[in-house]
């Protein structure tokens, strides 16, 4: 007994000292530095098999981390990947190739991959992971994370009409409505009751307006609430250029901002870019790593990247990488640092809405080029003139995976300007 009492009293002093330094310290004066904003790549437009993708998500995270996103959300439509799901491997199959399973094994190994029936027969399954499952074998600290994420799936009057909402706790169900703009409204009014109920940060975005041609310019711009939308759609088949009939996806978010900041008097819809991808085995159709948005903020965690992306701290791109985007409310300029490559050159575009002098618009004003510029480090000032001003850059280089005709790598920039003193 004394000689336990004579080793604890040595040993005391010393484990003190060890506490010290091993106890977080909660006083004013210990604390971390703050980490400087810095660029986030993400995808939030992702399908899985858990409804018309052809890959199992694990899958799908793994090539996003591997590439150096740094966060996916999966938007399976009208679900979460959440709860227990078995699916036929004859339909994984359909969509997919004779490898699929031996390539999720080759990656996860025997023990994770999960089937259960007879292998050849028609009761032969296998087991689809849900997201709070999966996520802890791709998930890195600082470097990659997943969001929970739904593509809310609805028609109007004969459309489908899909809106994306990242971040979520739970699935929504579709809120319907007789016309395209009630939908709209529905859905956004379930998804923004479902983030204040919930205390979290939740992104709505309205998905490839030009799908069916089934949104319109006046159908986005009515919907006030709404503050998103994909300027940029990697799937095929969205009709990013319009046709004779419908304007192009960049032409639209100019008509849906004139609008905006005349008629309606309110803040301009911000342009985000997505891959919508559904083919994951290198065959035709909607491909990872054609679209995706670099967002600036301190923290990789869903709230605050959502906060900067609500703050317009971001941009999309098909290709072209940017190093700093900034707008002098003072001097009323825009200015970019664009990233080069080798060999490559870049034109920066300055598209504005322009009012006359009695305020109003028409439509040979809606985003008109106001400059141009081959600059690495384009600037441009606003005149007075201008509603807002946004940039887009186009590199010389073609895209890596084109969805489209001629389509080069390109950078958008949010509408700027706009903002009363």
């Amino acid at each position: 007994m004394k000689l336990t009492k004579r080793l604890h009293r040595r040993l005391l002093p010393f484990s003190l000292v060890t506490l010290c330094f091993t106890i977080p310290c909660f006083t004013p004066l210990c604390h971390a530095d703050e980490p400087a904003p810095q660029w986030w790549k993400g995808n939030i437009h992702t399908h899985s098999l858990w409804s018309d993708g052809d890959q199992f998500p694990e899958m799908i995270a793994d090539w996003y981390q591997s590439e150096g996103y740094n966060f996916l959300a999966l938007t399976d439509h009208n679900v979460l990947s959440e709860g227990s799901r078995w699916m036929a491997y004859s339909k994984i199959l359909q969509r997919s190739d004779d490898g699929i399973l031996d390539r999720y094994r080759a990656r996860f190994g025997d023990a994770w991959v999960e089937t259960r029936g007879t292998e050849g027969e028609a009761d032969y399954q296998v087991r689809l992971k849900p997201l709070d499952e999966f996520r802890y074998l791709v998930e890195q600290h600082h470097q990659f994370i997943m969001i929970p994420a739904e593509e809310i799936s609805d028609r109007g009057d004969g459309k489908p009409v899909h809106i994306n909402a990242t971040n979520l706790a739970e699935a929504l169900e579709p809120a319907g409505g007789d016309t395209v703009r009630q939908v709209i409204e529905n859905n956004l009014r379930a998804i923004l009751e479902h983030e204040k109920a919930h205390g979290r940060e939740v992104l709505p975005h309205v998905n490839h307006p030009n799908f069916h041609y089934a949104v319109t310019a006046e159908d986005l711009a009515s919907v006030v609430s709404e503050r998103f939308f994909e300027v940029y759609n990697g799937h095929p088949g969205v009709n990013h250029l319009g046709d004779d009939e419908h304007p192009s996806i960049e032409r639209m978010w100019d008509i849906i901002n004139a609008l905006r900041q005349t008629s309606l008097n309110v803040p301009p819809m911000m342009g985000i870019a997505t891959d919508d991808s559904h083919e994951y085995h290198g065959k035709p159709g909607s491909r990872p790593g054609r679209g995706w948005v670099m967002v600036r903020s301190q923290y990789l965690t869903p709230e605050h990247l959502i906060r900067a992306m609500k703050r317009g701290d971001f941009y999309a791109s098909s290709g072209v990488s940017l190093d700093d985007v900034k707008y002098d409310a003072e001097s009323k300029t825009l200015s970019l640092q664009i990233q080069s490559e080798l060999d490559t050159t870049y034109q920066t575009k300055f598209i504005a809405t322009l009012a006359k002098a009695d305020g109003l618009i028409d439509e040979h004003r809606i985003g008109v080029t106001v400059a141009t510029s081959a600059s690495l480090q384009p600037e441009y000032t606003l005149t007075g003139k201008e509603l807002y001003i946004r940039a887009v850059v186009t590199s010389s280089q073609p895209a890596r995976d084109p969805s489209f005709k001629d389509q080069k790598q390109q950078a958008w920039t949010q509408p700027v300007g706009w903002e009363s003193p």
